[in-house]
Parts: C-alpha cells; structure tokens; sequence
C-alpha cells in the first residue's frame, strides 16, 4: 500500500501559480470558498489560466472554474464544488460558461442536497471536466443529474450520502461513459430499478438527462441540472424546489429589467446624437 505525499506551498492562488498548473495535471479536485470578492483583475490581466476572459462581475466563481480546467492536460479531469449561483450566472460569466460548453471539457453537472456542509445550510452544484472527451462522441454531450432528493438525513441540520448512494450517482455517470458499473457497496438492486436489469443509460426524469450542445444553447448556455432533468412523474414540487425556482426567476427578471434599462438609455443616446447632427 502506497502512502499519499504532496508539494504543498502557501501563496494567494488568484495572483500566484506556484505549481505551473496550465495544462500540467491529470486530475483536479478542489473545494474552493464560494463567492470571493475584491479580487484585483488588473494583476490578473495577462495570466494564462483565465483563458476564457475575466468576469466583470466582483465574483471570483469563474476565476476558479478556469484555473481547474486550465491545469488539465489533454486527457485530464477535475471535479469540484461550486455555489449554485454560478450554473446560471448571468453577463460576463455566461460568456465564460459558453466558451467552456463550446470547449467540449464540461462533463458531468450534479445538484447536490441543501445541509451537506457542516458549516453552510445552502445546496452546491458539482461540475465535472473531462478533457479525454474532446473529439468523441461525448463532446458535445452533458450529463446533468439531479441528486437534491438522494441524501441520508444525519441529524436535522446535517446530511450525507450513504457508500450505497455514492455508487449509485457514480454508475449513473458510468453506464453514460459505457463503463461497467460498480457495484461494491450495495447500489445494484436501485441501479436495475432505474434503469432495467440491461443496465444501460436512459433519461429518466427527476434524476438525469443528457443533453446536446444545442439543448443547452437553447437554455442560455445555463448548467443548472434542474433546467433539464425536469420532475418524475407523479413526483409533488415541494415549497423548497419552488421557493428556488421563484428566486432564480426573480433574479433572471432583475437583470432583464436592468439590461432594458441600459438598452433604453443606449437608444435614447445614439438618438440624441442623430438629432444633434
């Protein structure tokens, strides 16, 4: 048995690449704080990670999505974890979630439980890079699964998923990729109920879909699984998943409005200018 080893180095990830990630490594996990802010982007300007541009916005998500797919070699894969904000973030960040969709690296999306973290009540997304999948017939495709009702309730602010379930998220993302499922820790009998004893990939709705380059272009480049996996059927929307869904589109309608307003005032601008000549 082989111990684990690392080059751990302290500096500020967003200024300093004391490893020279780009291209570098084959696997990337990563954790990252959520929502960092007053990142300095002049210093960044020039840096070869962020090849997909900066983000306008004070938010430094896209700052991180990028260093992980940056330091991926040609075969290489990352999972991280990220706020839910970004799988449909808006502006400059859905330029940059565009260009890394057209990329053909992003892999697999997974909406994972609320209380998950010890710390923080509020649900992530986890994204998924597979670089090997550039100029296959996975290129184009994307997972999205919807994991927010698998979960073990611990105590009640505190959720896990039990070794069962971990498998079983991980061989729906296996009969995708037409790998043999593992079937270790018990996800078998679950495995068949879902998807026949052929256990072979099917949409099923409530839990996963696979959706083509054009789908998601049709859904404004978003990457949030719920926008695709849709509800089983006979399955009740509870007040949560609708509390959610409202402040999503509450958020989409602010920034609609605010784009109008800018449009309105650009129109009314150029149209003074003609007037004025």
């Amino acid at each position: 048995m082989h111990g684990l080893s690392g080059d751990i180095k302290n500096g500020n990830t967003f200024y300093e690449d004391l490893h020279d990630c780009p291209g570098r490594f084959d696997f990337v996990m990563a954790n990252p704080p959520f929502n960092v802010s007053k990142v300095d982007k002049e210093r960044i300007a020039d840096d070869p990670r962020y090849p997909f541009g900066l983000p306008r916005t004070d938010n430094a998500n896209y700052l991180w999505i990028q260093q992980f797919y940056s330091s991926l070699n040609k075969k290489g894969r990352a999972g991280f974890v990220m706020a839910n904000s970004a799988s449909d973030a808006r502006s400059s960040e859905a330029d940059i979630r565009q260009k890394l969709i057209e990329s053909g690296a992003v892999d697999v999306m997974i909406s994972a439980p609320s209380n998950m973290f010890y710390t923080v009540t509020l649900p992530a997304t986890l994204w998924f890079f597979d670089k090997g999948k550039i100029g296959t017939d996975r290129e184009d495709k994307v997972l999205f699964i919807d994991a927010r009702n698998i979960f073990r309730q611990i105590d009640r602010a505190h959720r896990d998923f039990t070794p069962a379930q971990t498998e079983f998220i991980a061989n729906i993302v296996r009969l995708y990729r037409g790998e043999a499922p593992e079937l270790t820790h018990g996800s078998e009998e679950k495995l068949k109920e879902v998807f026949s004893e052929k256990l072979t990939y099917s949409d099923q709705a409530g839990l996963c879909k696979l959706a083509t380059r054009e789908e998601i272009e049709e859904q404004g480049y978003s990457l949030n699984p719920g926008r695709y996996v849709g509800v089983a059927e006979g399955e009740v929307v509870s007040d949560k998943d609708f509390e959610e869904e409202l402040t999503y589109l509450n958020k989409e309608l602010n920034f609609l409005n605010k784009e109008a307003q800018v449009l309105e005032n650009t129109i009314a601008s150029n149209i003074k200018e003609i007037l004025e000549v």
